[in-house]
């Protein structure tokens, strides 16, 4: 993720606010960034072994991470230690970026019939925000709403009854109705009973000539982006998680459900109703049959379906022997 765009930050970061160990010396970062964005100057995080490439490899100076964790980062990366790593993440981004927290309206809409937008039409009641950037020759349908300083390219298609926020949008888009991009995604971290949001400062890119059909839901990025990459397209109710990155050239059928953090290679098949768990890398030229259940990484040319998904040839071999 490049320095975040729709959140401004209230506070300095210092770790000595957040950690007793640093209370003697007044060390400030610029922010946090995810292990493979930051550098010097950043505060990553390090909780899952599925990230030690990207922990050996990072160029942050400081990482809160466990006990178990520390010895993959850089001896140029000093460990923070806790066993709590993404309670502590959300304690700080809640502090500097209060406003990531929840989603409140915004309060700076005008309607579009009050806005000058050279070669843009525009529906019945459609509301833009402040800064917003809409390319020429693009159609926005009645009853939408576009937040402050989205960004959206040229020839782009939105239609009616959608909600967009801290979303950056290709050229040639379309998107259909019902769609929300943009919203706080679905994060919390149990603590004392109680569920603690984990804020999201992330944003929504999609790429050019991407197709969403109606109704699709994208979450923004918690400490990174979600992505949908060039010439994919999305079938309609597909919901697409937190920091999911999918490639190009992806065909998702309806009702497709994507949990948080996972990556999807390009040209990507997948058929209804299947769920991609959370974390995990689906490579290039993947098939994934309808109603699957996918909850471990996929190499590059496999078909597979069930759950567990598994190979279509074990998938037919076992539903034999049923």
């Amino acid at each position: 993720m490049n320095d975040v765009y729709f959140f401004k930050k209230k506070k300095d970061l210092i770790l000595g606010n957040y950690f007793n160990n640093y209370k003697k010396h007044r060390i400030k970062l610029s922010d946090i960034h995810i292990l493979k964005d930051a550098s010097r100057n950043h505060l990553t995080f390090f909780d899952n072994v599925r990230y030690k490439d990207e922990a050996k490899n990072t160029k942050a100076k400081y990482c809160i991470t466990t006990s178990k964790l520390k010895n993959y980062l850089p001896k140029t990366c000093e460990a923070i230690i806790s066993e709590k790593v993404l309670y502590e993440v959300a304690v700080i981004l809640k502090d500097i970026y209060p406003d990531a927290d929840i989603d409140t309206p915004d309060l700076n809409l005008k309607s579009s019939n009050k806005l000058k937008f050279s070669g843009v039409k525009f529906g019945n009641n459609v509301f833009i925000g402040k800064n917003v950037k809409i390319g020429k020759n693009s159609l926005i349908g009645s009853n939408t709403i576009i937040e402050s300083n989205v960004v959206i390219g040229k020839k782009v298609i939105i239609g009616s009854n959608v909600h967009i926020k801290n979303t950056f949008i290709g050229n040639e888009v379309v998107i259909q109705s019902g769609c929300k991009l943009g919203l706080k995604g679905f994060g919390f971290i149990p603590k004392n009973d109680k569920n603690f949001k984990f804020p999201h400062i992330g944003k929504v890119v999609v790429g050019n000539y991407v197709e969403l059909a109606s109704n699709c839901t994208i979450d923004r990025g918690s400490v990174d982006d979600t992505v949908i990459g060039e010439n994919t397209y999305f079938d309609n109710q597909v919901h697409v998680a937190h920091n999911v990155k999918i490639g190009k050239n992806c065909m998702i059928a309806g009702q497709v459900g994507f949990a948080g953090s996972s990556t999807i290679g390009n040209n990507v098949s997948i058929g209804g109703q299947a769920g991609i768990s959370g974390h995990l890398k689906i490579g290039n030229n993947v098939k994934i049959g309808g109603g699957s259940g996918v909850i471990k990484d996929i190499e590059d040319n496999q078909i597979v379906m069930g759950y567990p998904a598994v190979s279509f040839k074990d998938f037919i071999k076992n539903w034999k022997n049923k």
